[in-house]
């Protein structure tokens, strides 16, 4: 079997990741959660698990249940999706690679020796304490950029704003409960208009957007969780395609793997 670079998480700004290296050859094996949790699910490679295959742009992105089923998907031209929260995968098919896209923002549970080159994304990774590089996740001068020692920015907890509106474009619970939506994804929905609900209590649009983002249907929710994401430019092709931002990250991963002299000789 070629070398693969194992991605975990399977979000929108995994895909990013995703879409970029196989796009130049690379192989891919993404692993993701029991139960995704990803919010942008028009463009993440992470809806395979729910859907059994995804199609985002030119990519196909299938659900496997073993790694002889990640093999044979990827000689099909398939991104695999395997479920393995733990990545117990590593001890039987070590990586080439391994890029952590979780964006959980928080230290990984191991260290930069899981794997001969481990990329993060984001707050949480500090490049010569817990992976060899990380990658700019926060929007700005920086974005993607590859930072070979020391930390990213720090997570701010306010959203990056979308002319001019931050904190409102996040759709938070009200409550504690199970996540149920009354509008589809990548529809336009008016101020005012009933989203989803969350143990009966009703998630308002606060303005007039695209519904680029919510959690998938029947999911557990902690009151104040982020659920969901309202685009107010309310574009609809943008909910379906990998936006600026993902792809400025993976450009910044693919720059990580490929500037080792080393990996480039057994991954490309």
């Amino acid at each position: 079997m070629k070398p693969y670079v194992l991605v975990r998480g399977g979000g929108d700004l995994a895909t990013g990741v995703v879409a970029r290296l196989h796009r130049c050859g690379f192989k891919v094996l993404v692993a993701e959660l029991q139960e995704p949790r990803a919010l942008r699910r028009l463009v993440a490679v992470a809806q395979a698990v729910y859907a059994g295959q995804v199609e985002i742009e030119d990519l196909r992105a299938r659900r496997v249940e073993d790694l002889e089923g990640a093999w044979r998907a990827m000689a099909e031209g398939w991104i695999p999706v395997l479920v393995d929260p733990q990545a117990q995968l590593i001890a039987e098919a070590p990586p080439a690679a391994l890029v952590d896209a979780r964006m959980r923002k928080r230290p990984p549970e191991y260290d930069k020796g899981v794997a001969p080159m481990v990329v993060g994304l984001g707050p949480g990774f500090s490049a010569g304490v817990n992976c060899h590089a990380v990658v700019e996740t926060k929007r700005g001068h920086h974005l993607g950029r590859v930072i070979w020692e020391g930390p990213a920015e720090a997570d701010t907890g306010v959203p990056e704003a979308v002319q001019g509106v931050d904190r409102e474009r996040v759709l938070r619970a009200p409550a504690d409960g199970r996540l149920f939506a009354r509008i589809s994804l990548g529809r336009v929905v008016k101020a005012g208009e009933v989203i989803a609900t969350v143990d009966g209590k009703r998630i308002k649009a606060p303005f007039r957007g695209a519904l680029r983002g919510l959690l998938h249907d029947g999911l557990e929710v902690r009151e104040g969780e982020k659920v969901g994401d309202l685009d107010p430019r309310a574009q609809v092709r943008h909910c379906y395609e990998i936006s600026d931002k993902a792809l400025a990250v993976g450009g910044g991963v693919l720059e990580a793997l490929l500037s080792r002299p080393s990996l480039r000789k057994v991954i490309c």
